[in-house]
């Protein structure tokens, strides 16, 4: 192999490609960055996996001689990062020894050898394919990843629910203590027979596509079948396994009605919550305590050394009420939300809380309260 790449482009391509590695490997062979002519002219192509997410870059390259050569991931990319800038020369063998010349700069490195390197595993050619917008997707996993669980003991809460009809995709997470749930209304294609496809993405996955994901109307093209993903978006390939199992059926955890409502400003709240936060944290169960009641309504929180009540303006319609939550809990959803009004559901100090839109039904949260003594 010899080539010659600008080094901008190779260091944020290999910024991309090695978050696929694993902090460990139990193959050496993983620890190592793949480097290869791509399938197009003059394209270079990049790939790190940790054996069940990979991550391949295609970037252009001026490529005099192809080949492939696997170099040792983190290393190849530090090394990169204290480049000068210009071009890089990257020169290797057969045998995987490499030679990189960048300005002033020398190097010799010994690499890996590249037929060991395990190809990315595609999806099956009974697959299904859907687009989004990149700044659409990249927000709706940005409103509902904090709702990922992170307990490996309930793996299938470990990912995220994209579940798609005719006429929209929906993305669902849930911990066990609250719920997110974003929908983006747009025509897909399902395979003849179904009106519904649902996988769970790896948790991973998703904030990784937090990071990579433009702010851009270009597409994110998923591609899946019933054990892995495929996710392509400008020179970026992510390939991954799917979480198996059932994933929870959350419209059986949301409630049909409720005995009140709250509208309330979103920032007028948020501010009450980060005023009381403070002092919930100080406490044993970071609680925070908001008592709705027509003429006034209060949000409260108590510790040993200090304590803190916060009036709120807000509209109320049905029953009074006394409720407890976890003060993170609630302000991750709030925070999430960007207009200026939402409306809060309630039934008791003890049912959940739901959390949705004025007008419209784009997103919605649910938020269990923490029981407490009167």
């Amino acid at each position: 192999m010899k080539t010659i790449i600008q080094v901008s482009t190779l260091q944020e391509a290999l910024s991309n490609v090695t978050r696929a590695l694993a902090a460990r490997s139990a193959k050496p062979i993983l620890e190592g960055v793949m480097i290869e002519s791509g399938k197009e002219e003059n394209t270079l192509s990049l790939t790190c996996s940790d054996g069940s997410l990979s991550i391949q870059s295609v970037i252009p390259a001026e490529i005099m001689e192809g080949g492939q050569v696997v170099l040792p991931g983190r290393f190849f990319f530090e090394a990169a990062r204290k480049m000068t800038g210009g071009e890089l020369k990257l020169t290797a063998n057969r045998e995987g020894k490499a030679k990189l010349e960048n300005w002033r700069m020398v190097s010799n490195i010994t690499g890996m050898d590249p037929y060991e390197y395990p190809e990315m595993a595609e999806v099956s050619a009974a697959s299904t394919m859907i687009a989004l917008p990149q700044v659409k997707f990249k927000d709706m996993i940005n409103k509902v990843a904090f709702s990922i669980a992170t307990d490996e003991n309930r793996k299938i809460l470990t990912g995220c629910l994209l579940e798609v009809t005719a006429d929209e995709a929906r993305l669902v997470a849930l911990d066990g203590f609250r719920l997110a749930l974003q929908k983006y209304e747009q025509s897909f294609s399902l395979p003849a027979g179904k009106e519904k496809i649902r996988v769970v993405i790896p948790g991973r996955v998703m904030n990784e596509l937090s990071r990579l994901l433009s702010d851009t109307e270009d597409p994110c093209v998923m591609e899946f079948d019933s054990s892995r993903i495929t996710i392509t978006f400008n020179n970026t390939r992510i390939n991954s396994v799917l979480l198996a199992g059932e994933f929870i059926d959350y419209a059986r955890i949301l409630p049909a009605e409720f005995k009140t409502e709250v509208l309330i400003r979103r920032e007028e709240l948020l501010q009450a919550i980060d005023q009381a936060s403070l002092y919930a944290r100080e406490g044993k169960n970071n609680l925070i305590r908001i008592k709705i009641q027509e003429k006034q309504s209060v949000l409260s929180a108590n510790s040993e050394i200090a304590n803190v009540s916060v009036e709120l303006d807000l509209s109320l319609t049905g029953d009074p009420l006394d409720i407890a939550f976890n003060a993170k809990y609630l302000s991750d959803a709030v925070r999430s939300i960007t207009e200026e009004e939402i409306v809060m559901h309630f039934n008791s100090p003890i049912s959940p809380c739901v959390i949705s839109a004025k007008e419209g039904n784009q997103y919605l949260y649910l938020i269990l309260p923490v029981r407490v003594s009167q």
